[in-house]
């Protein structure tokens, strides 16, 4: 493994242990961080045999500390949040709007990475389209997810949903994980392409 990724995982395993450390709440806690927990014993699994760039790692990285942070304070409580409300004077803290913005954002980069590498797509409109519609296909999904949660969990969801008294939350998260993707897609395809060739280098 390169040095690289065994930096990246250590700095991974070292946020999601600490997190989970006296969390504001254990449920959700759980619940928030199941996706890094998953992710890691399947990238680990298939690292020899589907290596991904630099760039993703880099990224699912950054992605997995984003998630880690939320689960131990909640997303409304998250510190760095009130921090950015009290310096532009808005009304709720927004670090579930990083979150959601993270969510197309990342994904965006790895479908991308898993359609060119093992579908006959190449680079351009329609796959920029395609890795933006599954973005914004999983956002869904996870608000649904979310949903589910609250009617199985009744009160016990109420801080996995972070809503912060929001009635237009849902719509926000799908709109800001489909601009994340539009993002990642528009600014990062030529240095992710770069990287692709290098990874199919002999």
């Amino acid at each position: 493994m390169k040095r690289s990724h065994i930096i990246l995982l250590g700095i991974v395993l070292i946020v999601l242990t600490v997190s989970g450390i006296g969390p504001a709440d254990r449920l959700t806690w759980v619940m928030e961080v199941l996706p890094v927990v998953i992710a890691i014993p399947v990238l680990a699994f298939t690292y020899r045999s589907f290596p991904l760039t630099e760039l993703t790692y880099v990224l699912i990285s950054v992605h997995s500390v984003i998630l880690c942070l939320g689960a131990h304070y909640t997303y409304a409580e998250v510190p760095l949040g009130f921090w950015v409300s009290d310096l532009f004077d808005l009304e709720r803290n927004h670090y579930d709007r990083l979150g959601h913005l993270a969510q197309g954002f990342i994904p965006a980069i790895v479908a991308r990475e898993i359609l060119l590498r093992k579908t006959p797509l190449q680079p351009g409109g329609w796959l920029s389209v395609l890795c933006v519609s599954f973005c914004l296909a999983f956002s869904a999904f996870y608000e649904m997810l979310e949903w589910w949660a609250a009617v199985i969990l009744d009160q016990g969801a109420e801080a996995f949903l972070g809503t912060q008294g929001d009635p237009w939350d849902t719509q926000w998260d799908m709109f800001l994980a489909m601009c994340g993707a539009i993002i990642a897609v528009a600014v990062l395809s030529k240095i992710h392409d770069r990287q692709l060739r290098q990874v199919h280098a002999p």
